[in-house]
Order: structure tokens, then sequence, then C-alpha cells
């Protein structure tokens, strides 16, 4: 049996090992809500928060590009009243929105075989009609994860795109490493899932995050 842990505690547990998010609060009432809404210009995104909640999405359980105090309060209040018992829901995450046109996959997935290996690919909307995915076997040395980055064959993405600046390859890397240096550290990992890594300002943030590990060793 697996535990996947609630989004929120998989990016509390990943930020210790280097992992980077956008700032962001678990909110447990639309006044919360609102008061971590006001130090950010941009509009808020917020999403249900829960242990065992499956297709956020599918559930209509995350809400974007909210604006304004009403409209934050609001949003907070109906994504709690959605919640179901099975959720085990502990709140709602709230984060500005991160704006970027590039979108990545990355992760760690243990091969029968081999054990852990980092999991590195494109990502958003063109991922199931490109599959340019790249694997290495964890521990990853720094030169391997700076290969990762380079073997995909969209290259053209990582330079300048669109109006935006090129990607960060030594940030990237400094992520693939992180998630390499977690699979040695965390008890019993069965995966981790960071889908999607958007490129905001050349630089790679994870804007989602999910930890599985054996049921019976659940991290602290």
């Amino acid at each position: 049996m697996t535990t996947t842990l609630s989004e929120a505690d998989s990016k509390a547990l990943l930020s210790g090992f280097g992992v980077k998010f956008l700032p962001e609060a678990l909110v447990v009432s639309p006044a919360e809500a609102v008061a971590f809404a006001r130090d950010f210009a941009s509009p808020m995104a917020l999403k249900l928060c829960g242990s065992n909640i499956a297709h956020k999405s599918e559930r209509g359980l995350v809400h974007l590009g909210v604006v304004g105090t009403d409209a934050v309060s609001r949003s907070c209040q109906e994504l709690l009243d959605a919640a179901r018992p099975e959720d085990n829901v502990t709140g709602v995450l709230i984060a500005p929105m991160a704006t970027g046109l590039r979108e990545f996959i990355a992760g760690i997935a243990f091969d029968p075989m081999f054990g852990p290996t980092v999991v590195f690919g494109l990502g958003g909307v063109l991922a199931e009609a490109i599959a340019d995915v790249t694997v290495r076997l964890a521990p990853l040395r720094r030169h391997d994860a700076v290969d990762m980055v380079q073997s995909l064959r969209t290259q053209s993405l990582f330079g300048p795109f669109r109006g935006e600046s090129e990607v960060d390859i030594d940030a990237l890397a400094d992520l693939l490493c992180a998630l390499s240096f977690a699979a040695s550290e965390i008890d019993a990992l069965i995966s981790i899932d960071l889908n999607p890594v958007m490129i905001v300002e050349g630089l790679p943030v994870a804007l989602d995050a999910l930890v599985e590990v054996a049921s019976e060793v659940v991290p602290s």
C-alpha cells in the first residue's frame, strides 16, 4: 500500500531539498486567503488541498486568475464547500499566478530492476504529441543533470522564446539534482511528480508537486 502526501505536504518536504516553489499559503478560511492575497498585485490561484484528492481540475477544485478581495474570499469558500469527507481536506492552497509559455515535467520514478530514476521532459499541451522525455539513474551527478536537459529534442525551447528570456540551464540542473538528493533521503519513497514545472523569467518553478511513499512510512 502507498500513501500520496497532500500538495502542501509534498511541497514542504521537497522544499527542504532545494526544490523551488512559488510563495503560497495553506489557509482554512476566506479571511486568511484575503490576508495572504493582499501582499500580491497579481491574480491568484486557489486549489483545494487534501491527502486524498484526485483529479482536482475535473472536479473544479482549481480556481485560476482570481482577482480582487471579494473574488478571493468567494473562491476560497466555494472550494471549502466542495470538499468531500473522503478528501481528507487540510485547507486551500493560495498562490500568485505564474505566467510562462514553456512547461516541463520532472520527477522520480522507481524501476523494478534499477531502483530510483530521475525523469525530465516536455510538459504542457505538447507533451503527449511530442513525447520528449529523458531518464537517468539516481544518484545524479551534476554533469548528468546538464546532459538530461541538453538531450531533449526540443532544444529551441531553451533559448529566447516568443519574448521570454532563455532558460537558465544551471537552475534546471539544480532542480534535477535536488530531486535526486530527495530520492536518496526520503524513506520508502515511491515517486515524486512535479507537473508542471513552468519557466518564469528564465527560471524553473514547480507549480504542483505530489510525493508518494509506502503507507507505513509517512515523512513528518
